[in-house]
């Protein structure tokens, strides 16, 4: 009597031979392409790709068996999520009410004008990405910018144009 024998396990490896899907895999796995893991696997996927391009959302999409309208949705939907590569400094302006009313929105629209970019975007060089936040909870120290993960107390135009200049120098 002959035996069967055991199916071969082959190493499943994504198209573009790029192994960062490979961390998307064992991550989808580890949650069982739970649909409800999608925020998870978009972590991930962040983390490993520096921001969700069409292809990654595409991929988690069909994996998780979910509509890609769905899981772009989500990814538009939170802020922490990026569809675009994010710029070596990162620049974020508080628009809470008392920045705000501080001049927050001054300081952002001089950003924007100073360094032809607009919220949500990256300068030209890839230098520079401007966020803008509903509030970073820093009231009483307004208008607060955040320059690469630091919070920056009492800003005005003038000290974060400078601070910005630098970072592109």
């Amino acid at each position: 009597m002959q035996t069967a024998n055991p199916p071969q396990t082959e190493k499943k490896e994504h198209p573009s031979g790029d192994k960062r899907f490979k961390v998307l895999d064992i991550t989808m796995k580890r949650a069982g392409y739970n649909q409800s893991a999608l925020i998870e696997v978009l972590h991930k996927a962040q983390e490993a790709f520096g921001f969700l391009e069409e292809d990654v959302l595409l991929y988690v999409a069909r994996a998780l068996k979910l509509p890609l309208s769905h899981v772009y949705g989500v990814a538009t939907f939170y802020h922490l999520f990026s569809l675009k590569p994010a710029g070596k400094h990162t620049c974020i302006v508080c628009m809470g009410t008392a920045c705000y009313v501080k001049g927050s929105g001054k300081i952002l629209e001089d950003i924007e004008n100073s360094f032809d970019v607009k919220v949500g975007e990256t300068t030209a060089d890839g230098e520079i990405s401007l966020v803008s936040a509903r509030c970073i909870g820093a009231c009483g120290i307004a208008p607060a910018v955040v320059f690469d993960g630091v919070v920056a107390p009492k800003q005005d135009s003038e000290t974060v144009l400078a601070k910005l200049k630098s970072f592109s120098q």
